[in-house]
């Protein structure tokens, strides 16, 4: 069983050294193309006037990517990578949750967070390796000098090349030895029932919440926000972290079914656990809605031209058509879908939710990248279900592997008795009568 993650790291490397060899020269062809094209001060002066028309980026005529180049490929992995980050940065924050709040009813469940969220280490650390391979295609301001653009001046300290190469694998380095931590101290307590083995992983949620929004919020602007670097925004860290434990929940609620289902959780997994999995889902749902429309509403409230820009480029031909989509497919199709409460429990409506919740998240992930690469409208390649369903199979593998490598749930969880015998939802009494006799029966 040792031998299988020890095998599953050698074909990790091989790919990601294969993978940094093939992609290496990308910052070299990059830097030819920008000493071909205008200078950065020419590029920068025009940046004021138009980020008020809302092309802050787009100073030339938007030309037309190859399908076959490595900035297309660069954007649709970006696009591909961002959509798995969040499965497993969602993943960490149920764990932190979880022993946060010292929580019973998800005990049984805990082993399929703690094996998506391990996946940060070493699979999408690895993953991570081309993006650092191509960044010159993908980030604009790595190519810019600070001193003739004033909204990267202000943001150099953090947004150069070395900052960058340095902080952003530590960031996910970071991440995964949280998740790695959980588990391991999960397995521990599977041994020997020590509460110790509790007490620590709470400690480790107690400071791990700060660093886990720090961290998760300096993620996404590095690797998502900064494609298009002047813009402002405090709340694109809570709506990416909103996205993402959007997404989990429902991961989890089909994963956890899979498992019930096939045997693995079939005595410690009940109604109650799989209702509160799709009660959270549809509390996120909101939750999500909430803050994407604060983002927009404070945006065009303000209307200032370093903020705007962002949403008026998505404004631009079919990219209306997206922002529609996510706007009823990502709140309203889920939220009336789930308005029952019985629907949270049947797996033929449920399944199709999922789908469409995880279809409704990449949208929303190539709604914050491909604007960048293509301003007029949405454009569709080969590459972006290749490299989405390539990532996540991956991901999802890793997962199987990594799951079936140690026991199912927590054996010698404190917590576990309260979670498997107290799972059954209490029958609504038939009458105020039969309510009030229940009641007076609990009370002696």
């Amino acid at each position: 069983m040792k031998m299988i993650p020890q095998s599953l790291r050698g074909v990790w490397a091989l790919l990601a050294l294969a993978g940094v060899l093939l992609w290496g020269t990308a910052p070299l062809r990059a830097a030819e193309e920008h000493a071909a094209a205008p200078t950065a001060g020419a590029h920068a002066e025009a940046a004021p006037t138009e980020a008020a028309a809302g092309t802050a980026e787009g100073h030339e005529a938007p030309a037309v990517v190859p399908v076959f180049s490595l900035k297309q490929f660069a954007f649709s992995y970006l696009t591909a990578y961002m959509f798995c980050l969040s499965l497993c940065l969602g993943s960490l924050f149920l764990l932190i949750m979880h022993h946060l709040f010292d929580a019973g009813w998800s005990v049984s469940v805990r082993r399929v967070p703690e094996q998506l969220a391990s996946m940060l280490f070493p699979h999408m650390f690895l993953l991570l390796l081309p993006i650092l391979a191509l960044q010159n295609q993908l980030y604009k301001w790595l190519t810019i000098d600070p001193a003739t653009d004033h909204a990267l001046d202000v943001k150099k300290a953090l947004f150069n090349r070395t900052v960058f190469n340095i902080l952003v694998p530590f960031l996910v380095l970071s991440w995964g030895f949280m998740a790695h931590r959980f588990r391991s101290l999960s397995l521990a307590q599977d041994k020997d029932g020590a509460a110790i083995w509790t007490r620590k992983a709470r400690v480790l949620s107690a400071w791990g919440i700060y660093w886990f929004a720090f961290s998760l919020t300096l993620g996404c602007f590095y690797l998502m926000k900064s494609l298009q670097y002047q813009f402002f925004s405090t709340m694109y860290g809570v709506y990416y972290f909103a996205g993402s434990v959007w997404v989990t929940w429902i991961t989890v609620w089909v994963l956890a079914l899979i498992l019930q289902g096939r045997g693995p959780l079939q005595q410690v997994v009940h109604n109650r656990q799989i209702l509160d999995l799709g009660v959270l889902f549809f509390a996120f749902t909101v939750f999500y809605a909430y803050i994407h429309f604060s983002q927009y509403f404070l945006i065009w409230n303000a209307s200032m031209p370093e903020e705007t820009f962002w949403y008026v480029r998505r404004e631009h031909g079919t990219w209306k058509w997206v922002g529609f989509t996510i706007l009823f497919g990502h709140f309203f199709v889920p939220f009336l879908a789930l308005l029952n409460q019985d629907v949270k429990l049947k797996p033929a409506m449920m399944l199709p939710i999922a789908g469409w919740a995880w279809l409704m998240h990449y949208v929303d992930m190539t709604f914050n990248v491909m604007p960048v690469l293509s301003p007029a409208g949405l454009n569709l390649t080969f590459w972006d279900p290749l490299l989405w369903f390539g990532m996540t199979g991956i991901l999802l593998f890793g997962f199987w592997k990594r799951f079936h490598a140690s026991p199912a749930f927590p054996l010698r969880d404190p917590r576990l008795k309260e979670a498997v015998t107290h799972h059954e939802i209490p029958p609504a009494p038939e009458s105020a009568s039969a309510a009030v006799g229940v009641t007076t029966a609990a009370h002696h």
